[in-house]
Parts: structure tokens; C-alpha cells; sequence
């Protein structure tokens, strides 16, 4: 019932840990996977790997945010399989100025920052959505996955415009959901994935010190979920294969939690 046979699909940020896991999961149900990421290196590194692991992988060297090159992209992807079936939006972070850190106050905030968020996160999810969808609503079937946050859903101290940028998105999802099945009919689907806390590059020295331990923020993440741990980034695997798949076919406008409990916690 899960299996994506046959199926095609598109993940930016499939270079990164998360977007990874993603693209890994895809492939050992039978997906054909397109990482789309802007760095040569690691985009054809994790083609390398999905092929290693017996999958069948196409490298898109692109910017989620250059229109010209997502149409470029596309049109490899159109020669090569000839559709575009799931799109996983998975392209996203963070920046410095964005963040409010201790010694800072929300007054301190880089407007400059917090609009390069913006466009990262939001932006990044919604220009690609306009590019690659476009072949979906041919086709009148396909499966759009935003990834969101619990940045979105719950208050998170420091990263401000991230948590703005993620809660755009959450509204997208569910208004793209709408629309899609109002003016193009029933198999086109919205969803998006929430992840609690897995570490990853950009906020590792966040979480963990030097030597592996919890930093105090680390310590109250973990405090905060029941399960007791971060995330591992093959366990946002199963909801994205199922959303991917036909087992989720009367599914769309969803965000789902994959937390470990943190938003269901209330501390108490």
C-alpha cells in the first residue's frame, strides 16, 4: 500500500540531513528521487548514495529561489521520467541575524536577516511549488510535503524569523490543499511534516557541546519531550513515504507532528 513504484519525485534540499533521510526513504519504496540542491558536490554525493543502495537518482543543480533554474531542473527531470509525481520541499534554514540570542533583545533583529529568511523558507517552498506543480495539475494527480516546524506551532525562544517563516508555511499548506482540489480536482494533495528537534549543521553547536553533551538549551528540548531524545532523520521517513502514497489518498491540509510528544507536552 505504501509503495511509489514507478513514481517520481523531487526533493529540495535533499542534500541536507533531513531532506536526506527524506530522499532515502523515498527511494527504498521504489521512487525515483531528483535531489535538487544548490552545491554540486553533495547534490551528485547523495546521488551517489541512493544509487549505491540500488535506487535510481537524478542530480538538479539549482536555486529554489531562481525561477530559471527550477524550469531547468524541471525540464531534466521531464526528459529523464518523463513526470513529477511528489514534491518534497525540504530546502530551508536559518540566519544569524534572524536569531535573538541571550545578550540580545527583539530590537537588535537585522531586518535584512529576517527578509533572507523569508525567502529561504517560505519563498523557497512556494517557487518551486509554482514550477514543479505545474505538471501535476496535467497529470491530476501528485502529492505536494512541505516541511514545516515546531517553530511554527509552538513558541521557541531565539529564532524568530525562522518560526515566522515556518507558520507561512503551515498557512500555505492548507491553502494550496484548498486549492488544488477546488479548481483541479481531487488527486492533487497538501501536506506538511512538522519535525521536533533533530541535529543537524546549523544548529549542532545549539544543541550539543565539543564533547556530545546537551548544552542547557539541548537539556530543556529534551526535558520538554516526553520521549525523552532528539529526532533521528530516518524516523520523518514513514509519514513522508505515506503521504507520498496512495495509504494517504483521502489526506491533504495536514501538518503533521514528528516530535516525540513536544507539542502535545505541556511541561506540567
Amino acid at each position: 500500500m505504501f509503495e511509489l513504484n514507478g513514481k517520481v519525485a523531487i526533493v529540495t534540499g535533499g542534500n541536507g540531513v533531513l531532506g536526506g533521510a527524506i530522499a532515502h526513504g523515498l527511494s527504498k519504496n521504489g521512487a525515483k528521487v531528483a535531489i535538487l540542491g544548490r552545491t554540486k558536490e553533495t547534490v551528485n554525493s547523495r546521488v551517489e548514495e541512493i544509487k549505491n543502495n540500488g535506487g535510481e537518482a537524478l542530480a538538479l543543480v539549482a536555486d529554489v529561489l531562481d525561477r530559471s533554474s527550477l524550469k531547468s531542473a524541471k525540464e531534466k527531470v521531464l526528459s529523464e521520467w518523463g513526470s513529477i509525481d511528489i514534491l518534497v520541499n525540504g530546502a530551508g534554514g536559518n540566519k544569524k541575524g534572524a536569531v535573538i540570542t541571550p545578550d540580545q533583545e527583539f530590537f537588535d533583529l537585522s531586518m535584512e536577516a529576517l527578509d533572507g529568511v523569508n525567502q529561504l523558507n517560505f519563498n523557497g517552498t512556494v517557487l518551486p511549488t509554482l514550477v514543479f506543480a505545474e505538471e501535476m495539475v496535467k497529470q491530476k494527480k501528485g502529492s505536494i510535503i512541505n516541511i514545516s516546524s515546531m517553530a511554527a506551532q509552538r513558541t521557541i525562544t531565539r529564532v524568530m524569523g525562522y518560526s515566522a517563516s515556518k507558520a507561512a508555511i503551515d498557512n500555505f499548506t492548507k491553502w494550496l490543499s484548498v486549492e488544488m482540489n477546488h479548481k483541479y480536482g481531487e488527486g492533487l494533495r497538501v501536506n506538511a511534516i512538522a519535525p521536533g528537534f533533530f541535529v543537524g549543521e546549523q544548529n549542532r553547536d545549539l544543541l550539543l557541546n565539543e564533547d556530545g553533551s546537551l548544552t542547557s538549551r539541548g537539556q530543556r528540548i529534551v526535558n520538554q519531550t516526553p520521549m525523552g531524545r532528539f529526532g533521528e532523520p530516518e524516523e520523518l521517513q514513514g509519514a513522508a513515504v505515506w503521504l507520498a502514497s496512495n495509504a494517504s489518498a483521502f489526506v491533504t491540509g495536514t501538518v503533521i507532528p514528528i516530535d516525540g510528544g513536544f507539542n502535545a507536552f505541556s511541561g506540567v
